[in-house]
């Protein structure tokens, strides 16, 4: 239980690290990777929504037995990103610098998944009611 404790407050910070700069770096972005942004509320949705899944993680590392259920889904979210800027970047569409930081994610989820098998083991009284 250590384990995912650990695992998922790592991302929890690392994703809020990396994120909350984002709110403020839309100009910076459209300057350094044109074209410009031109839809912001695409741009702040898909920042808050990130955020706002390192408030999941946070929930999780507080107790992993009790939120385990979650654990699949906080999984596919740590490659819901990473696979289509694989495709992108395969198909000339994306840059190697987003490719580069979109490999995080799946290293966490790696982490994630470890962190479910390793829960499995202990089961949480309110699972047996």
């Amino acid at each position: 239980m250590k384990f995912a404790r650990v695992v998922y407050l790592i991302a929890a910070a690392y994703g809020i690290v990396v994120l909350l700069p984002l709110y403020f770096a839309i100009g910076e972005i459209g300057r350094s990777a044109p074209p410009a942004i031109n839809h912001p509320e695409f741009y702040y949705g898909f920042v808050g929504l990130a955020v706002l899944w390192q408030l999941v993680f946070l929930l999780i590392a507080k107790d992993p037995v009790r939120y385990r259920p979650i654990m699949p889904i906080a999984i596919l979210e740590k490659f819901i990103y990473t696979v289509p800027v694989m495709i992108l970047y395969i198909q000339g569409r994306a840059a190697r610098t987003i490719l580069e930081t979109a490999l995080a994610d799946p290293v966490f989820g790696l982490l994630f998944i470890a962190a479910y098998w390793r829960t499995a083991k202990r089961i949480h009284p309110a699972a047996t009611r």
